[in-house]
């Protein structure tokens, strides 16, 4: 399996429920590298897994929508625990999106599946691998 992983970063601002999270039920802030991984079992015609200038645009994109927001206010995210798990599955899945929409152009079609990687520190980071 051949794959690219592009980079991006995302601050946010978020409060947890539940005894096991302490002091993070308090409104507290966040920042994260974000990672996403685009892989496929053959190269394209080209000889590469993805564009990588457009994996970093969409990438960007997912990640500009979560940007410098309390996710606490935002809609889709009420009544959940937006922990770095989830996180990383919320923008795996808005990449889907994008890719099923043409965001990574005719050469994605044959990505068989994306990673995301939120980094929480140096030390700690969550992923999510789905299928495309």
């Amino acid at each position: 399996m051949f794959s690219i992983t592009v980079r991006d970063h995302l601050m946010i601002a978020h409060s947890f429920r539940g005894e096991v999270f302490g002091p993070a039920q308090r409104l507290h802030g966040a920042t994260f590298l974000v990672d996403a991984t685009f892989r496929r079992a053959q190269l394209d015609e080209d000889g590469i897994v993805v564009d990588i200038g457009l994996a970093t645009r969409e990438l960007h994109a997912v990640v500009e929508e979560l940007n410098y927001r309390n996710l606490d206010d935002e809609p889709d995210f009420q009544g959940v625990n937006t922990s770095t798990e989830f996180l990383a599955k919320v923008i795996a899945d808005r990449l889907a999106e994008r890719i099923a929409k043409g965001g990574l152009g005719e050469g994605a079609k044959d990505l068989a599946g994306i990673t995301v990687t939120l980094h929480e520190s140096h030390i700690a980071w969550a992923s999510y691998e789905r299928a495309l």
